[in-house]
């Protein structure tokens, strides 16, 4: 059942987090959903140009693990109070949203730069969606 929910979790808040970075490049033509999607680096995958919907599913095996993680611990730790379940969510989609320093310097697409303010905050607000996602997602 945790597997379940965490498959739950995981694919609510990654779809929600991908059509936000979706809509927001869509309309200010900032490369964070193609950040999001991009696997270039990634030795072996990065070789081959994946159709869209298989960026899609590698980047909700991401999801799906962290949305694991969050129920994981939730679950095991018995964390009933609101503020830290959404502790727990913040810290999570925190550490997923810090993947923008590696994911920018390692990818071979174009794709935002360190010093790009707007995608940055775009990007973080992304992850704050996440957080609230993952977090309202679950129900013990």
């Amino acid at each position: 059942m945790m597997v379940l929910k965490g498959i739950w979790a995981g694919t609510a808040s990654g779809i929600t987090l991908g059509l936000f970075l979706l809509a927001v490049e869509s309309v200010t033509k900032i490369k964070v959903y193609t950040l999001l999607m991009n696997v270039d680096f990634v030795p072996w995958l990065g070789s081959i140009n994946w159709p869209w919907f298989m960026e899609w599913f590698f980047h909700l095996l991401i999801s799906w693990g962290i949305g694991f993680l969050f129920v994981y611990v939730i679950t095991t730790r018995h964390i009933d109070v609101r503020s830290s379940k959404w502790l727990t969510a913040s810290i999570l989609a925190g550490l997923a949203a810090f993947s923008y320093v590696p994911l920018t310097l390692l990818a071979s697409k174009e794709t935002p730069s360190l010093s790009n303010l707007s995608a940055v905050f775009y990007w973080l607000a992304g992850h704050v969606l996440y957080a609230l996602v993952l977090n309202i997602s679950f129900k013990k």
